[in-house]
């Protein structure tokens, strides 16, 4: 059972197809079916079952892919502490982002910050949802994620970086500009701009109507908060927003806010990362990046809301 049989086997096991398996490995469709048909006739049973359209998991398979995902999380780890001996140019992290807004703002600081210690280091970022970013670093696919807290995986543990009261948005013409609080019942009947659905804050949003008793005319679903922002901006409609987050605009008089009557919403970003996992060097020097980060962002924001 080699290990790159394993990485053929997770690949078609999460891409559900032979084609799109050989594509996420960039090996040929006839080179992944090769590797497929060994590990079966190594371990002597099948491992899917093919369809027209699919493949699907034998009971076999099944059974061998919690293993085969603990062994290649395994096998990278070892190859990550064994390059340490050589130095750091041959660390590697790879981060994932659900935060649009930090991914353009404090991201880029960071990461030049990291460069200057670790300057040879393999550093890729990608972006997804949180609960898209928490399979990831299950799966191995990223070593640590910038996710909305909070994170209900046991085998994934997280750590706080910044917490914002959630509350309403609208454009300084809107009717209601002169209120400090807005309804439930209200704030659903107007023309909602929420972020998209597979990230918690959007999840709280919704559970608070459902408890509300309202239905959401929710006309637009955005993935960017920035992209929200702009478009209450453009009277498009009225938003959600982390009240630290819109400060400069609220008093520049781009936008004005309103607390959500009975809503205790807070949105909380923090670092997830598996539990137990390596943890690299390159890895706590980005965390500690981080942390001061963000420290420095809560003292410019604290600044912006007094003005």
């Amino acid at each position: 059972m080699e290990i790159r049989q394993l990485k053929a086997f997770l690949a078609i096991a999460e891409t559900k197809t032979f084609t799109a398996g050989a594509r996420q490995m960039n090996v040929t469709q006839a080179a992944i079916s090769m590797q497929i048909r060994q590990l079966e006739e190594e371990v002597g049973l099948q491992l899917f079952t093919r369809t027209p359209r699919r493949v699907i998991l034998t009971e076999a398979g099944e059974y061998l892919l919690d293993r085969a995902r603990r062994i290649l999380r395994e096998h990278d780890s070892a190859l990550a502490e064994i390059s340490e001996l050589a130095g750091a140019e041959y660390g590697r992290l790879r981060i994932g982002s659900s935060s649009s807004m930090f991914a353009s703002e404090q991201l880029p600081g960071i990461l030049e910050k990291l460069k200057q210690t670790f300057p040879n280091a393999e550093v890729t970022v990608s972006s997804g949802t949180s609960q898209v970013l928490v399979e990831k670093i299950m799966h191995g696919e990223i070593d640590i994620g910038f996710v909305s807290l909070p994170v209900e995986t046991s085998n994934v543990q997280t750590e706080l970086l910044f917490s914002d009261e959630i509350v309403a948005i609208a454009h300084p013409s809107h009717p209601l500009c002169g209120e400090r609080v807005i309804s439930a019942a209200t704030l659903a009947g107007e023309h909602l701009i929420l972020g998209e659905k597979g990230g918690n804050t959007r999840r709280m949003i919704d559970d608070f109507f459902n408890a509300s008793n309202v239905k959401p005319n929710v006309m637009m679903e955005l993935s960017r908060q920035t992209a929200i922002n702009r478009m209450v901006e453009n009277q498009m409609g009225v938003g959600i927003a982390g009240a630290k987050s819109i400060a400069r605009d609220v008093s520049s008089g781009r936008l004005v806010s309103w607390y959500i009557e009975g809503a205790e919403i807070k949105w909380e970003l923090g670092l997830a990362r598996l539990r137990g996992g390596y943890f690299s060097p390159i890895a706590k020097e980005f965390v500690r990046l981080c942390k001061d980060s963000f420290k420095e962002r809560e003292r410019e924001l604290k600044a912006a809301g007094k003005r």
